[in-house]
């Protein structure tokens, strides 16, 4: 589809963005020649609006704003660096790479993303091009970790069936692979390759996304029941695999999910994905690319927060994309399989696979891999990784699995654990090991209030609470964000904090414990003496009164603390 037939799809006049995108040919901007230039450390914005493509965007150290302002310095520009792996899944090399690089050009820390990705924060403009190009050197890469294009695709790390799970990953990896941008900017400006004159078309150049690209940006997730650990309905496209006598024998595919909103817009809201239909295997790529177009074809570019791909489903109904679907596909989903979900966890400590090979996952709480103090972690994983011969997977919850261990090493692997200190976090509350953090403050530009900082000082006046009452062992999903952009997934959460100024927090209760409800706001804008206040008497309440086996996040809807909400279009009523 040409430019001017794509953009035609909406009349409205086109965002900044939309013109950006157009003006770069095919991502290039002027990229080249600000990362050269050495007079200040930031880029321009529309350069940095290209550069998300790319997998980083600017950031500054806020925590020193006001102090380099006195002083008339600019603001401490630094990038962020995101770096993809399909499914989670890299080497011992190249986890040794990210430290390395985490060592010499970041600030000294890794950070384990919600997207089984790699973040690295504090690089310098003039390190950036050193930095990806020993990523590249690796076999991984940055290209299209942010930016309006498919995202990381995620999947269920499944160390317990493990044959399944190298199936799935094998089908994450084909996805991720095939909705990659084919421009060549990524590889002339990081990599140096020989720039070539290229007669092709656009849709020779990307074939997929045109040379606009998507609305917004894309997310893919493959669940494998019963454990939904990738929050499969929160993203735009999802597969949850189907397994019949111990075979994988297709994926229902469900639609529409997304968890951005914005305070105060009731226009914008997180949203639930919707299944739709099953296909086998070899049919989930078709089904990828066409959803992509469609999105592509009909998403909002006129409005940023209108443009996920929830928005152009909710605008103009299920109906109408199963039909748009079926047209481009040329053939039809058949009916949903039976699935069940009964958590979105992850399972710690050692669990043995199949052929003999082990997996442990260690919590890492909030995902960011540093030493502090006796936890040596990224010493120790940095030494396990020097004898490791297995993989490292990176868990949807911020965890990390040293998996196909095998039976020779497992020994000295449990050594390593215990010498630096490592824990499958079992020491700790159901509740610590079942929560999540943004990143937020210092680094993050959106971040109205700390998240990554604050949650765990948080979670230490909660444990008393629930040590009183009974409640240490009981897993409750709790997430914290800095900003509504969701990037922890909140708004699945059976308990949440959501940023909305400094030291002050949206309270939402009621999603569920398997990842398939939206919670709903039960407070605005409190401290934390108000949020202690309200758990003082909620959760005595639940360990009071609920039902065997009833969640709390189901237990909050029943005793009329909140409403169920089924529909982000009902998360504001």
């Amino acid at each position: 589809m040409s430019e001017n037939n794509l953009l035609s799809k909406n009349s409205a006049p086109h965002s900044d963005v939309e013109a950006i995108k157009i003006r770069s040919n095919y991502l290039r901007g002027s990229l080249e020649e600000t990362l050269q230039d050495r007079i200040t450390g930031s880029i321009p914005e529309d350069d940095n609006r290209l550069m998300k493509f790319h997998g980083s965007y600017m950031q500054d150290d806020r925590d020193l704003r006001n102090e380099r302002q006195k002083q008339k310095l600019e603001p401490a520009y630094q990038f962020m660096l995101r770096v993809r792996a399909a499914g989670g899944v890299v080497t011992s090399d190249q986890w040794l790479m990210m430290d390395r690089i985490a060592q010499r050009y970041a600030n000294g820390t890794i950070r384990l993303t919600t997207r089984q990705s790699f973040q690295l924060h504090g690089v310098l403009k003039w390190n950036m091009k050193k930095t990806i190009q020993e990523v590249n050197a690796s076999l991984l890469s940055t290209l299209a970790a942010c930016g309006d294009v498919n995202r990381n695709v995620m999947c269920n790390p499944n160390p317990h069936q493990s044959e399944i799970h190298g199936e799935v990953y094998e089908w994450a990896s084909k996805i991720s692979a095939h909705l990659d941008p084919h421009t060549r900017a990524y590889h002339e400006i990081w990599l140096d390759e020989e720039k070539v004159i290229d007669s092709r078309s656009e849709e020779e150049q990307e074939p997929i996304y045109g040379k606009v690209y998507l609305p917004r940006k894309f997310k893919i997730g493959i669940a494998v029941p019963p454990s939904n650990d990738v929050d499969v309905f929160s993203q735009d496209l999802g597969y949850i695999a189907i397994v019949e006598n111990g075979k994988l024998i297709g994926f229902n595919v469900s639609v529409g999910g997304g968890m951005g909103m914005s305070h105060g817009d009731t226009k914008t809201y997180p949203q639930v994905a919707q299944v739709i239909g099953f296909c086998t295997p070899e049919q989930v790529i078709d089904v990828a690319e066409k959803t992509v177009t469609i999105q592509r074809d009909y998403g909002d570019r006129s409005v940023r927060k209108h443009a996920r791909f929830k928005y152009t489903i909710d605008d103009r109904g299920i109906d109408w994309f199963i039909g748009e679907l079926h047209a481009r596909l040329g053939w039809k989903l058949e009916a949903p399989r039976a699935y069940h979900f009964d958590n979105n966890g992850d399972r710690y400590g050692w669990v043995k696979g199949v052929g003999g090979k082990w997996h442990f996952t260690l919590f890492i709480q909030n995902g960011r891999v540093k030493d502090e103090g006796s936890y040596r972690l990224m010493t120790g994983l940095r030494e396990i990784a020097k004898i490791h011969n297995g993989d490292f997977r990176l868990t949807s919850n911020q965890n990390l699995i040293i998996g196909n261990v095998s039976a020779q090493k497992k020994k000295k692997i449990e050594e390593m654990i215990a010498e630096y200190g490592l824990t499958d976090g079992m020491h700790y509350s159901a509740l610590r090991r079942s929560s999540m953090a943004c990143v937020a403050l210092p680094t993050c530009g959106l971040a109205m209030a700390e998240s990554e900082r604050y949650l765990p000082s948080l979670i230490d006046k909660i444990e008393p609470l629930l040590e009183e009452n009974g409640l240490r062992d009981e897993e409750i999903v709790i997430r914290m964000t800095g900003c509504p952009n969701g990037c922890a997934r909140p708004m699945l959460a059976e308990l949440s904090f959501i940023g909305k100024a400094a030291g002050k927090y949206n309270m939402y209760l009621g999603g569920a414990h398997n990842g398939s409800r939206l919670n709903k706001m039960y407070k605005e804008n409190i401290g934390e003496a108000e949020i202690m206040d309200s758990l003082r008497t909620i959760i005595p309440h639940y360990a009071k009164e609920r039902n065997k086996g009833e969640h709390f996040g189901d237990f909050v809807i029943r005793a009329g603390y909140v409403k169920e909400v089924r529909s982000g279009q009902d998360f504001h009523a």
